[in-house]
């Protein structure tokens, strides 16, 4: 998905209703309340996360109140001064949809490349690596403050299950709501181990992929260092508006589990 669904579409259908309503008679909350039930369609039959749809609805609102107001100039200054003024609001709902489909033909190629994003966070931890290395390869429970994020349909971790030690090892993370299966490629007790993420079960994150992820340990005096790394793909656009939002999500997760560590090992 990408500037087409999230800004042209919202914008021409904005535009479209103000073409055939007057300013007096437009309901400029009826709108927004169609962007918010189709939003809410998508959510309740899981084709989209609560949490995206949350973030999606300020761009097509955004969207809607642009092009209602271009249609509304449009038909003051251009529709009601034409000879036939039905033909030529015929012949721009016709254009619409042809606009439309050019403009999405015309970034399939951005949106079939794959965006990466690599995502870190660091903790001290008051324990010494082998205490460290024994609480992050398998964990029975987390139980942290949660961040905002997760208050707004971000996954939930719940626990992760190691079957055994050493690379090719499978590791499961489960959430309230999904799972994600990963495989070990690196193992370096007690300083770093890596892993390849080969499923991902999350209702409603079909643009969304992860990559691996990794644990790096440094000790540090008494205490040691550890960082976390997750590396995601993406296929959703406009980039300078969802980057931020993918990249904060990713580093909630981190830190949720990073603070559920802390609590444990500085008791």
């Amino acid at each position: 998905m990408g500037p087409v669904m999230f800004l042209l579409v919202p914008v021409c259908s904005g535009f479209a209703i103000a073409m055939v309503t007057r300013p007096p008679n437009t309901d400029w909350a009826a709108m927004l309340l169609a962007a918010f039930i189709t939003l809410s369609f998508l959510v309740a039959f899981k084709f989209e996360g609560l949490l995206c749809a949350v973030l999606a609805f300020p761009v097509l609102a955004v969207g809607l109140i642009i092009g209602a107001g271009l249609g509304h100039l449009f038909r003051r200054h251009v529709v009601e001064r034409l000879r036939h003024q039905i033909t030529g609001v015929t012949v721009i709902f016709a254009l619409t949809p042809a606009i439309i489909l050019a403009s999405h033909r015309a970034e399939m190629p951005a949106l079939n490349r794959t965006r990466q994003e690599t995502v870190s966070n660091t903790i001290f931890l008051k324990a010494a690596p082998q205490e460290v290395w024994a609480d992050i390869q398998s964990i029975d429970s987390i139980n942290a403050t949660k961040p905002l994020l997760m208050h707004f349909g971000l996954p939930v971790p719940v626990r992760c299950s190691l079957e055994r030690k050493g690379v090719g090892a499978k590791r499961t993370c489960y959430f309230e709501n999904g799972f994600i299966e990963e495989t070990i490629t690196e193992w370096a007790p007690p300083y770093s181990m890596q892993l390849t993420i080969d499923r991902t079960n999350m209702p409603g994150r079909h643009w969304l992929g992860f990559e691996n992820a990794a644990y790096e340990l440094r000790q540090e005096g008494s205490g040691t260092r550890l960082t976390r790394t997750t590396t995601i793909t993406s296929h959703l656009y406009p980039v300078w508006y969802w980057r931020y939002f993918e990249r904060l999500g990713v580093s909630s997760e981190h830190e949720y589990l990073l603070r559920d560590l802390s609590s444990r090992l500085n008791r």
